[in-house]
C-alpha cells in the first residue's frame, strides 16, 4: 500500500487531506499558500434572494411544473432570476484558508520556493513538505484529524524564529467559481468575523455569512503569537513564532461552538495514524504485484489511491459532489442523485459499508421532498430529485424530471445492505423507501391502450443526449427495481403488489436493432451518430445482474460492438469501469482490463493524486466497484478467483476482504 504514497513536487498541486466529513486541500508548501480549500459536508451557504423576491417565491420541490411530464422541466416566464438563484443555491463553501507568508503578511511567490519534496504517507494520513526559502530550510507536516473537523500542522524553520515567516488565516465571502480556490478573499462586506481569545494559546472565531453561521477555533503551541491583520481586513489573522523555529497549531471548524478543548498536535497525529492504519488493515485489499502485465503498477496505484480519495472526502454525512470536498464543481457542489451510486456503492463490495451509511441515509432525509415532488407532478410514491443540497430541493435543469435512472438507486443500496446484514431490521429500515420508490416506478410509465404496453415516456437516458422514450438502460433498471420491490415485500411476509406485477409484465421491450441493444426505441443510430457519452446499452447486463427477459446473447454482442465503435475520448470517467463491469459479466475479461486502462483523453487519466480526470470522483468510485466485482466476482460468475481478470497468467490477483456484487 505504501508503495503508492503520493509524491508530488508541484508547489501548486493540491492534495486532499480528510476524514470523510471534512477536507483540507494542501499545496506544495504544506498549507494553502498558492491555493486550496477547507470544506465540509455540513458547510453550505446561500446567497441572498434576488431583489424583490421572498422565500415564498421558491418552490420547495425545485420546479414550478404541475402535472405529469410531457418533456423538459417547465419554468414560468419572467422567473429567470429565481431559476438562476435556485441553480446556484445552496452551494458548498470554503471555510477558510491557511497560507505561509513573510513578515507583515507579505505574499510569498511561487518562484521563492525551491528544492521542494513532498510526500503523503497513506499509512498515517500525514503530508510532509520540505523546501527552501531564501536558502533556509522549511518543513511543514499537515494532516486532518480523524475525530474532529480540524487540520493539524507542525512547521519547522529558522525563518520562524527570526520573524521571516508567518501563517495567515483568511476567511472569504463565498463564491461559486468552478474549480480552484473558492471564495472572495478581498470582499469585506456581507460577512462578519468575531474573535474571542481563550487564554494565551487559543482564539475562537464566530463567522456570520449572510444567513449562515459557523465556528472556527485556532490553538497553538507555547511561544506562538496571534495578531489581527495589519492591512485593516477584519477577516484575516496571523500566527507567528518569534524566538522559536517550531510552531504547532490546530485549526478546527464546526457548525456549532466548540467550548471544549482541541486535540494536541502529538495526540492528533497518533489518533489519525491509528485511524488510517485501521482503514488499510480492514476491509478489502488487492495486490497485483505478481502480474506479468507491465501495467499492474498503474492499475494498483489507481485502486489504492481511489480508496484513499473516497475515504478522505466521500464518507461523511451527505453524498459527495462530483468534485468531492476539493472545490466547487459546475453544479455548485450539489449532489446528483444518479451519481450517488458511483460515490457510495463500492463501500459495500469493499466491506466498508459503515463509511457509506450516513450519506446513504439521504434517502430517508429526502423522503418528504420526494413525496412532495411526486404529488406536485401528479404521480404516486417517491420521485427522487436530481441536483440537490441538504434540504433535498432540486436545482432547475431541463432533465430533472425525465432523467430516470436515479429512481431505482435506493433499491440497489437497500439490496447491498441486506446482503451484508440480512436481518428484519434492515428490511424495515428500507421498506418505506423501497415501496415508495416502486409505487412511483409503477405509476410513471404511460400505457398504450392499443398494445397494452407501458412506456417510459418521456425519458432522458444516462447518456443525456436528449429526451426520448423507452431508453434501454432505464427499461432494464425498471424491470430489476419492480422485481426487487416484490422480493422485499415477500421477505417481509407481505403479498405481492398486483399493479407492480402488471406494469412489470407489460413494460415496453428493450430496444434492439440489428441484434444489438440501442439507446432508445427512437435512436437506432446508436452506433453511428450517437456512439459517445455514456454507453448506456452495456449497463443492461453489466452494472445490473441478470434480469428475466433480458437476452444475454444480445448483451454480449452489444459489449463487443460498443467496444469497437465508441468514441472513448468523448466519455466520462465512470464510463470506463461501466464498460469493464459489462465486459467481465459477459465473459470478456481482456476487454474489462483494457477498458480500465484505456487511453481516453483526460477523462480516463488519473493524476499524481490518483484523481480521475483531475477532479471527477465518480470515476474513482466506479473503478473501485468494477475491480471489486472483477476480483471477488458476481452472482452466477464462474467459480474461480478473479473471474473478471484474464486467465492467461498475465494478471496475478491476490486479494482479501472483498464481497461479491449482485
Amino acid at each position: 500500500m505504501t508503495r503508492h504514497n503520493i509524491e508530488w513536487n508541484d508547489p501548486t498541486g493540491k492534495i486532499p487531506l480528510g476524514n470523510g466529513e471534512f477536507c483540507f486541500t494542501a499545496d506544495g508548501t504544506g498549507l494553502q499558500t498558492f491555493g486550496g480549500n477547507a470544506m465540509a459536508h455540513w458547510a453550505w451557504h446561500s446567497f441572498p434572494l434576488p431583489a424583490g423576491r421572498t422565500a415564498a417565491d421558491i418552490p420547495s420541490t425545485g420546479t414550478f411544473q404541475r402535472g405529469r411530464n410531457q418533456g423538459p422541466d417547465e419554468f414560468q416566464p419572467n422567473t429567470d432570476d429565481l431559476r438562476n438563484w435556485m441553480f446556484d443555491n445552496p452551494h458548498i463553501m470554503n471555510l477558510g484558508r491557511l497560507r505561509l507568508c513573510r513578515a507583515g503578511g507579505l505574499e510569498l511567490k511561487q518562484n521563492e520556493i525551491s528544492g521542494l519534496t513532498r510526500n503523503l504517507d497513506l499509512w498515517s494520513g500525514k503530508q510532509t513538505a520540505n523546501y527552501q526559502i531564501d536558502g533556509e530550510p522549511v518543513r511543514v507536516e499537515a494532516w486532518v484529524d480523524s475525530t474532529v473537523d480540524a487540520v493539524a500542522v507542525r512547521i519547522e524553520s529558522p525563518l520562524l524564529a527570526r520573524g521571516g515567516l508567518e501563517v495567515a488565516l483568511d476567511f472569504p465571502y463565498p463564491a461559486i467559481q468552478n474549480r480552484g480556490s473558492v471564495g472572495d478573499f478581498s470582499r469585506i462586506e456581507g460577512h462578519k468575523t468575531e474573535l474571542t481569545a481563550r487564554g494565551q494559546l487559543r482564539v475562537d472565531f464566530l463567522r456570520d455569512v449572510d444567513a449562515t453561521t459557523y465556528h472556527a477555533s485556532l490553538a497553538w503551541s507555547a511561544g506562538g503569537k496571534s495578531s489581527s491583520s495589519t492591512n485593516g481586513s477584519p477577516h484575516r489573522f496571523y500566527l507567528s513564532s518569534p524566538g522559536s523555529q517550531w510552531l504547532d497549531f490546530v485549526l478546527a471548524f464546526a457548525p456549532a461552538q466548540n467550548s471544549g478543548s482541541l486535540p494536541k498536535v502529538e495526540k492528533s497525529l497518533a489518533t489519525t495514524a491509528r485511524h488510517w492504519k485501521n482503514f488499510w488493515s480492514t476491509g478489502g485489499a488487492i495486490d497485483l504485484s505478481g502480474s506479468k502485465d507491465a501495467r499492474w503498477f498503474e492499475l494498483e496505484r489507481r485502486i489504492v489511491l481511489s480508496q484513499y480519495l473516497m475515504a478522505a472526502q466521500s464518507a461523511g454525512s451527505y453524498p459527495s459532489s462530483e468534485s468531492g470536498l476539493m472545490q466547487v464543481d459546475p453544479w455548485r457542489g450539489q449532489f446528483h442523485m444518479e451519481m450517488v451510486w458511483w460515490h457510495l456503492a463500492h463501500y459495500a463490495l469493499w466491506d466498508r459499508w459503515p463509511m457509506a451509511e450516513k450519506a446513504v441515509g439521504c434517502y430517508q432525509l429526502f423522503t418528504p421532498a420526494a413525496r412532495a415532488l411526486a404529488e406536485q407532478l401528479g404521480y404516486r410514491g417517491l420521485k427522487w430529485g436530481k441536483s440537490v443540497g441538504p434540504e433535498g430541493r432540486s436545482a432547475p435543469w431541463m432533465g430533472n424530471q425525465v432523467l430516470l435512472w436515479k429512481e431505482p438507486h435506493p433499491m440497489f443500496f437497500a439490496e447491498l445492505e441486506y446482503r451484508l446484514r440480512p436481518t428484519r431490521a434492515t428490511l424495515k429500515k428500507w421498506a418505506d423507501i423501497v415501496f415508495g420508490t416502486a409505487e412511483h416506478m409503477a405509476d410513471y410509465p404511460v400505457r398504450d391502450e392499443k398494445t397494452g404496453l407501458y412506456s417510459l415516456a418521456p425519458a432522458m437516458p444516462p447518456s443525456e443526449q436528449g429526451i426520448t422514450r423507452d431508453t434501454v438502460f432505464d427499461l432494464a433498471y425498471w424491470r430489476w427495481g419492480l422485481d426487487q420491490a416484490q422480493i422485499w415485500r415477500q421477505r417481509l411476509g407481505l403479498a405481492r403488489e398486483p399493479h407492480w406485477d402488471e406494469v412489470r409484465a407489460h413494460l415496453a421491450p428493450l430496444p434492439v436493432s440489428d441484434g444489438l441493444f440501442v439507446h432508445s426505441a427512437e435512436w437506432l443510430d446508436t452506433y453511428t451518430k450517437r456512439a459517445f457519452e455514456h454507453p448506456d446499452p452495456v449497463g443492461v447486463f453489466g452494472m445490473l445482474p441478470p434480469i428475466a427477459g433480458v437476452d444475454q446473447a444480445i448483451a454480449h454482442r452489444t459489449v463487443l460492438k460498443v467496444w469497437e465503435t465508441w468514441d472513448w475520448k468523448r466519455c466520462w470517467g465512470w464510463d470506463f469501469p461501466w464498460m469493464a463491469m459489462a465486459a467481465a459479466r459477459n465473459g470478456e475479461p481482456q476487454i474489462a482490463i483494457e477498458a480500465l486502462l484505456k487511453e481516453g483523453g483526460d477523462n480516463n487519466r488519473y493524476d499524481p493524486r490518483g484523481l480521475n480526470g483531475g477532479w471527477y470522483l465518480p470515476g474513482n468510485g466506479g473503478l473501485l466497484y468494477a475491480v471489486a466485482m472483477m476480483t471477488a466476482g458476481w452472482d452466477g460468475c464462474p467459480d474461480k478467483s478473479a473471474p473478471g481478470f484474464p486467465a492467461d497468467g498475465s494478471w496475478v490477483v491476490k486479494w482479501e476482504g472483498l464481497r461479491k456484487s449482485p
